[in-house]
């Protein structure tokens, strides 16, 4: 069983239901929810458990599509399986590159294969709506939780402490939102528990001033997020925004054009240091197993998304998406500790060819099932074409059964500790003076070694051969479109793949294709919003 703040978020969508939306920072996004005249969330605010459980509705809306799971959708127009925050950043951030591929014909889904979306696709609107409105929710807890608020309300001083640490990780939630926006969109609004009540228009700013927005949300939340590894498992502390700091420095000369590679250096230097997270020395197949909160592994999650087979109930929404959609074929669902498969998501013969074999016997890591499946991908909507991913597993690590076999207890791991270890290398070989290359080698066969792979000399660490390693240790973790862009090799032809621009054995796409579209229905609800160059 995981931890009471899981079950509190259950607790409170399935409660709740559908009487809490948030009418005044919905309007603003051009976010549609459900069911708006019926809750006035001052009215909600007064109960002094209520600060706990919208907080956990937020959180919870990282892995549901509503207040029910997948019925009721948050998101009017997009079905609540569908329009799960982490199945969106699934979608647009693996299917798109050389990680994998899915089968399905749903809609627009299948131009996310092969990089010819347009702003009609409806998968791309509901990762701009869903973040939105994760946005929203956030400006409106902020709003009723602010010192005035609390007083009035006479809320105790300890209970104000607290809450001023859930106003913390609402604000670093937020912050998440953004630089998924950001990365995906470029040119976005802004707006937060400040901004007005009500219908209007909120202004587009550039890609550099949301950067520079949550640049300085993440700074200052160093202030008043709790300290490393003091708080509940699953929620953030102040090393998950060092992290996300981190992180869009990395990106800082995609976003801004100004590279910023010593603070990625100096920021990893001291997560490693000083956060209290440490490399979990556990088989690397037990950082996705159903038991990933206990057998170790948990010691390098930094922000996991948590899920639980008793308590969520979202067939269609975050990891029960993302296994389910991989099994198919001859694979046997039940050794994969689920009731059924979806014949959906496999990997590209390119991604293959990234590992030494194809039986996980030199890296541990390159675990495919082949039984069945071909390399090459000839029919994209046949799941039998190209080779299934086995990462994810709804079984505990020592091979006994989860609590359930249609919904998996496996937690997602957004950011882990490795991923700094390689962010760190990175950033030295790109130059970092605070950064030291003996150093990023040491980083960089720890993580070799954990998956029994050959360790490499110094002469063959390059920024290519961290682009394959990223690739090899967090591969459908929703990071690989992202690392394709700051390589260059994303879109144009420095790098091919199969079905790349809509041919079998892939071409050059255009240059344009480095940020999604504007959605067209938030243009229309929104005309003040300037489309992306090349749409």
């Amino acid at each position: 069983m995981k931890i009471s703040f899981k079950y509190i978020s259950y607790l409170f969508l399935f409660i709740l239901g559908v009487n809490m939306t948030f009418i005044s920072c919905t309007n603003d996004l051009n976010v549609t929810p459900k069911d708006d005249d019926e809750f006035l969330s001052d009215t909600f605010f007064k109960d002094p458990t209520s600060y706990k459980q919208v907080l956990a509705k937020i959180y919870a809306g990282l892995y549901v599509g509503g207040n029910d799971g997948d019925g009721n959708p948050d998101i009017a127009g997009i079905g609540g399986d569908f329009s799960s925050y982490l199945r969106l950043l699934f979608v647009t951030q693996e299917l798109p590159t050389d990680e994998s591929i899915i089968a399905w014909a749903d809609g627009t889904l299948p131009t996310l294969n092969t990089q010819t979306w347009a702003p009609a696709n409806e998968f791309l609107y509901g990762t701009y709506s869903r973040a939105f409105y994760h946005i929203s929710l956030c400006n409106e807890f902020l709003r009723q939780s602010t010192d005035a608020k609390l007083t009035e309300r006479g809320v105790d001083a300890t209970l104000k402490a607290q809450i001023a640490t859930f106003r913390a990780e609402a604000r670093f939630l937020r912050a998440f939102s953004y630089v998924n926006l950001m990365d995906l969109f470029g040119n976005v609004p802004i707006t937060t528990e400040n901004d007005p009540v009500g219908f209007f228009y909120p202004e587009q700013k550039s890609r550099a001033e949301v950067f520079a927005y949550v640049e300085s949300e993440l700074k200052d939340l160093n202030n008043s997020l709790a300290a490393s590894k003091t708080n509940e498992y699953g929620r953030v502390d102040k090393t998950a925004a060092k992290f996300l700091l981190a992180q869009i420095y990395l990106n800082s000369k995609v976003y801004t054009g100004v590279d910023r590679n010593n603070d990625v250096a100096t920021l990893c230097s001291d997560i490693i240091a000083n956060s209290g997270y440490t490399f979990a020395n556990v088989p690397y197949n037990y950082l996705f197993s159903a038991d990933n909160n206990r057998n170790g592994a948990q010691n390098e999650f930094i922000f996991p998304i948590i899920h639980d087979g008793n308590a969520i109930r979202a067939i269609g929404g975050g990891m029960s998406f993302i296994i389910h959609a991989s099994i198919g074929g001859s694979m046997d669902a039940a050794s994969r500790g689920m009731d059924g498969g979806w014949a959906g998501t496999r990997t590209r013969r390119e991604f293959v060819a990234l590992f030494p074999d194809q039986t996980a016997t030199g890296d541990k890591r390159g675990t495919f099932y082949r039984d069945g499946q071909s390399l090459d991908i000839n029919n994209i909507g046949t799941f039998t074409d190209g080779y299934a991913v086995t990462k994810y597993i709804n079984k505990n690590s020592n091979g006994t059964a989860a609590q359930r076999n249609d919904m998996p207890d496996t937690d997602f791991p957004m950011y882990r500790l490795s991923d700094v270890y390689l962010m760190y290398a990175e950033a030295t070989l790109r130059g970092a003076s605070t950064g030291n290359t003996t150093t990023a080698l040491g980083y960089i066969n720890q993580i070799r070694s954990r998956a029994n792979a050959t360790p490499i000399a110094l002469a063959n660490l390059t920024l290519d051969f961290i682009l394959d390693e990223r690739g090899r240790e967090l591969f459908w973790e929703c990071h690989r479109r992202t690392d394709l862009i700051r390589f260059g090799k994303f879109t144009g032809g420095a790098k091919i793949w199969q079905w790349k621009g809509g041919v079998i054995n892939g071409t050059a796409t255009a240059s344009y294709r480095d940020l999604m579209p504007i959605p067209a229905k938030t243009i229309q609800a929104n005309p003040t919003l300037k489309q992306n160059p090349g749409y």
